[in-house]
């Protein structure tokens, strides 16, 4: 099996628990504690991933920082994590458990590629006409590519919307080429 399949099999059961419980955002604001933790202290990183530190050290100093800061349901499952050898997988982890998160709320991830830095309005209007297009909540994620020229390119779930400048001139090249090859050939028609 591979890491994000594992990670999204952690994640949906560690979301099924803290659902059942009604702890989704404390679970949430958990594991991006120890997602922030874990990208910023290097020292955290390798004690946890480390062979020769046993398990059960590595758990007793988890539940000395934890125990009382987070529901007991999910320093179990950080117990869980550490038994089946997965603490590489935690922030993998954490980014599934937020898209379950961000479903259950009628949140849409969304990239977003523009050829320009989008200022706060523009953003919002797209923002608004991707939430209406989509009929959910949009979270977008703007990255600036130029190659794009102008225009949009929308990626959501296996989704592509290109509205790119670079694909609308690519689009009538093809079809100016196919116009002059008909003009050439009477007798055909272009594909």
């Amino acid at each position: 099996m591979d890491k994000a399949t594992i990670a999204r099999s952690y994640a949906a059961a560690l979301f099924e628990l803290a659902d059942r419980t009604h702890d989704v955002e404390v679970v949430s604001r958990a594991l991006a504690g120890v997602n922030a933790l874990l990208a910023t202290n290097r020292r955290i990183v390798d004690f946890l991933g480390s062979p020769r530190i046993e398990v059960d050290d590595k758990k007793r100093v988890l539940r000395s920082a934890f125990e009382g800061h987070v529901p007991p349901m999910f320093l179990n499952f950080l117990m869980v994590v550490l038994d089946k050898r997965r603490q590489r997988l935690l922030r993998d982890i954490a980014h599934e458990y937020d898209l379950l998160v961000d479903a259950k709320l009628g949140r849409l991830n969304v990239v977003v590629t523009l050829a320009h830095e989008a200022d706060p309005r523009e953003m919002s209007d797209i923002t608004a006409s991707l939430s209406k297009l989509t009929g959910q909540s949009v979270i977008p994620h703007a990255h600036v590519d130029p190659v794009i020229l102008g225009g949009i390119i929308v990626r959501y779930g296996d989704r592509l919307l290109d509205g790119s400048l670079r694909r609308r001139l690519i689009s009538l090249r093809r079809r100016l080429m196919e116009a002059s090859i008909a003009d050439r050939n009477p007798g055909t028609l272009p594909g």
